[in-house]
């Protein structure tokens, strides 16, 4: 069984062709998918989708793109979602200073902000920094109850991976491992523990190799992530595909089966 552990079911792309999506994610072997709410309105949005099979299971959290437009009581309705059975983590949560589309400081408070939240409620953590690894660091070590964080579509250094690792976090691989020209992160991979990765499209965005001209990705794509890490790691593909399956059931919480 494969797990693609962050996509974005609720965006058009894939909600417009959604019966498709999931129906060629079982027949890939797919059987557990989280889909990240990026606001809150999102997160509502990801709990109306068909969620048997394969089964889907929800982020809820306020990306840092979206950091500057959430007003009002946007923490307290996390706080709600967040109560949700099928909620299994809080994020995707963090900072982006590349694209820098909502101001460093209001995304640095936002961000603070839901760690409190997950803090209180022990909730396992998903964070998006794209060239902001030191800040994320700084504001990630105010906590003292979540012990499961992982940082998606992770493309970062050896030396960050490293950072991440050694603090007991995660990391989360996506199509780019696949790419001929990300040697270093395949480097990253080969050498990541066993118990502290796991493996995600970033659907509908960065489609693997060898479907890499295929728009829009899609959660059965993960099975072309699962190869090439086998490649990598030089063990067998269902060897990794239960690894990675385990681990994600181990960091969201749900049973192992």
């Amino acid at each position: 069984m494969l797990v693609d552990s962050h996509c974005h079911l609720t965006s058009p792309p894939l909600r417009g062709q959604l019966a498709g999506v999931l129906g060629r994610a079982v027949a890939a072997g797919v059987g557990h998918v989280v889909t990240i709410g990026t606001d809150p309105q999102d997160a509502r949005a990801a709990l109306s989708l068909p969620h048997d099979a394969p089964r889907v299971w929800v982020a809820a959290g306020v990306h840092p793109h979206e950091s500057a437009k959430v007003t009002g009581d946007w923490l307290a309705e996390l706080d709600i979602l967040a109560g949700d059975a099928r909620v299994v983590a809080l994020g995707e949560m963090g900072l982006d200073y590349h694209y820098d589309f909502s101001p460093r400081q209001r995304q640095q408070a936002v961000f603070a902000e839901q760690l409190g939240l997950a803090d209180r409620l022990g909730t396992p953590v998903v964070i998006h920094c794209r060239e902001a690894h030191a800040d994320c660091v700084s504001i990630l070590s105010d906590l003292r109850n979540v012990t499961r964080v992982v940082f998606h579509c992770f493309t970062g250094t050896a030396a960050e991976a490293d950072d991440i690792l050694s603090r007991g976090w995660w990391i989360s691989l996506t199509g780019v491992v696949t790419f001929k020209n990300a040697r270093e992160l395949a480097d990253v991979a080969r050498r990541l523990p066993p118990d502290q990765f796991m493996i995600e499209t970033d659907a509908p965005y960065l489609s693997p190799e060898p479907v890499r001209h295929v728009r829009p990705n899609e959660p059965a794509h993960v099975a072309h992530i699962a190869r090439r890490l086998a490649e990598i790691r030089d063990v067998e593909f269902d060897e990794l595909a239960a690894l990675t399956a385990g681990n994600a059931a181990r960091f969201f919480g749900w049973p192992v089966r």
